[in-house]
This record gives structure tokens, sequence and C-alpha cells, in this order.
């Protein structure tokens, strides 16, 4: 449901989850399964949560917060939290799933990870909002 509103009804990713909430108590499995086939089963939500397979099965999950990276890993989102407010932020700064970006600092006092995006524009998150977002490891790129 997430993903149609978002990609076909103009629906921003931070309202499209109570709107899918609600639609979902209104709607079949049968017109669930037709929106998925129209969709091309996605497998993951726009938040970059997983989706269950017909089956009630996830595929494998290798993410990891971004707190937990290293001073400099490459890494791309995978994956947001839905709270509104880290949306917005996340949002407005272009720190979507999907986004390859290159960790450059990781501070264990206070939890605030620095990363850079590939404008080379570089963005320090809190801890909370390090911890909300998760990533997964790219492989580096030569000259790194």
């Amino acid at each position: 449901m997430e993903t149609f509103l978002l990609e076909h009804l103009g629906y921003s990713w931070d309202e499209v989850h109570e709107e899918a909430e609600s639609l979902e108590h209104a709607v079949s499995d049968a017109f669930t399964e037709r929106l998925a086939r129209f969709l091309g089963h996605p497998d993951h939500d726009p938040h970059g949560d997983p989706i269950p397979a017909s089956d009630g099965t996830f595929k494998p999950e290798d993410s990891f917060p971004l707190g937990e990276a290293a001073p400099g890993q490459r890494v791309r989102i995978s994956r947001v939290g839905e709270e509104a407010s880290m949306l917005d932020y996340l949002g407005e700064r272009g720190l979507v799933p999907g986004r390859p970006l290159k960790v450059r600092e990781v501070r264990a006092l206070d939890g605030v990870v620095s990363v850079e995006d590939e404008e080379g524009r570089v963005h320090a998150l809190g801890g909370p909002l390090a911890a909300a977002v998760f990533v997964r490891s790219t492989p580096r790129e030569d000259g790194d």
C-alpha cells in the first residue's frame, strides 16, 4: 500500500504509513495481492522495511545501524525509522533508502555519525537518528 501511495498517488514518504494503515483494514486480501502484482511484488516499503512474501517469509536482512559503521566505510541506506520528525529531517537532506554514503566519523562519546553523500555534502547525525538509519556495506571505489 505504501509503495502505491508514494509512487502513484503523490503521497510523501512521511504520509504513506498512516494512510496505508487505514486502508489495510478496508481492503480484501485479493485486492492486496492484485496491488502487489501491479507493483511487481516489491520486497521493501518506501522506508526500507521488508514486506513479507505471500507465504509470510522475508528475504534475509543484512543491514545494520549506521552508528555501527566504521570511518571510511562505504554504505547504502537500506531503511529508516518511520517517526515523522526523523522522516522530515532525513527526507529534506535526501538521506533515503538507496542513497550511497561514505562514513566520515563515528563518535563513541555522543553517538554522532558524520557521513558524506555523493555530492560531497557532509551530514552529522545525532545518536538517536544514526540508530534509526540502517545501512548495508558497499564496495570501495578505486582511489579511496
